[in-house]
């Protein structure tokens, strides 16, 4: 059985109920998981009370503010925990962000600074949280992202995102095998596309969402939930034997030529 009583978890990137990072959250507390949530904070505060209420339910014993391009709030965040927990277990990364004009049209026509920004938020962050969590795993521990197909072919309108998502992923694998001999385990998740906040701002999203419900297997897209149960998974000892993984959890959408 699932278990996750006694883990510290630190959730990531949960913007709004459509977030895929809100309903890993209550997968892990459903399973037992302490759990720490970020927001991004923002001048009026709205993110943080729009937060805040959400995640109420799950009780979360901490609730910071974390930019990911701001490394002194990255360094406070992993402060925090210590000086709360001692130690953490599971570190949750669904952080992405692209700039809308990069998401339609020619993807030679992506800027400089665009590109940047994308690699930067989606990528590298994976990178900055890591290296924040590995003094922390004293007893070992699991590190999950979120990926889209998008990073391996070709997807209208995904663009630089698929850029990085292609860098998030070899992350991935490159962080697997530093952590590996501390007993800490990396894995991505690649969900089928979800209406979310973030895939919003990637033009022609309804039309993506459509074309699975047609192709994919299980004609049908997956849910919030489904992609939670996953990542509970790889956060569980169900998953020991795990690390530099991708899983898709499509309805099978990428298994399929045509």
């Amino acid at each position: 059985m699932l278990d996750l009583t006694g883990k510290n978890a630190l959730v990531t990137g949960i913007a709004n109920n459509k977030s895929i990072a809100w309903g890993i959250a209550q997968r892990l507390h459903a399973a037992g998981a302490n759990l720490g949530v970020t927001y991004l904070p923002d001048d009026r505060g709205r993110m943080e009370g729009k937060v805040k209420d959400l995640v109420a339910p799950l009780n979360p014993s901490l609730f910071l503010p974390c930019n990911v391009q701001d490394e002194a709030q990255v360094e406070q965040v992993f402060s925090t925990i210590q000086e709360s927990w001692g130690k953490l277990d599971i570190l949750i990364h669904c952080l992405a962000f692209a700039n809308r004009d990069d998401l339609t049209g020619d993807f030679s026509n992506t800027s400089k600074a665009g590109f940047q920004l994308a690699l930067d938020v989606s990528a590298y962050s994976l990178i900055t949280l890591a290296r924040g969590a590995k003094p922390l795993m004293t007893d070992g521990g699991s590190i999950v992202t979120l990926t889209y197909l998008g990073g391996v072919r070709v997807v209208p309108n995904y663009n630089v995102m698929g850029i990085a998502k292609s860098a998030l992923e070899m992350n991935v694998r490159y962080l697997a095998s530093e952590l590996g001999p501390n007993n800490i385990r990396v894995n991505g998740i690649s969900a089928g596309p979800i209406r979310t906040l973030a895939s919003s701002a990637v033009g022609g999203i309804l039309d993506m969402i459509h074309h699975v419900e047609e192709i994919a297997p299980l004609r049908r897209t997956v849910t919030q939930t489904e992609v939670g149960n996953t990542a509970a998974f790889l956060c569980s000892d169900l998953s020991t034997g795990m690390t530099g993984q991708i899983l898709y959890v499509d309805s099978g959408y990428c298994i399929m030529g045509m």
